[in-house]
């Protein structure tokens, strides 16, 4: 049976995959670009909260409230700047369609 860790191991490599795909188009708001890209910092602090909280509580991270939720924020950022980013670039086409 293939492991959890092992798998969200691997899902990494599409998502670099994805960002490179979405960077070299050009076609992506730079806002948002940035979001996807600061989705990979969610990853990190997410899997440095999960060991720390292993270590020091001898607990999961999701059992530890408010690493989760400083963990989770990170997600919760990127998803803003993801929203933002493709709003902008929604509000400028329009304005370009208008004028």
């Amino acid at each position: 049976m293939i492991s959890k860790d092992l798998v969200f191991a691997l899902s990494l490599f599409p998502y670099v995959a994805f960002l490179g795909f979405l960077t070299r188009s050009g076609q992506v708001p730079r806002l948002a670009l940035i979001g996807f890209y600061f989705t990979l910092v969610f990853v990190g602090v997410t899997i440095a909260a999960g060991i720390y909280t292993k270590v020091v509580y001898g607990e999961s991270l999701a059992n530890v409230d408010w690493l989760h939720g400083i963990a989770e924020s990170f997600l919760t950022l990127s998803n803003i700047l993801i929203v933002l980013g493709f709003r902008q670039a929604l509000v400028r086409q329009r304005a370009t369609n208008r004028g």
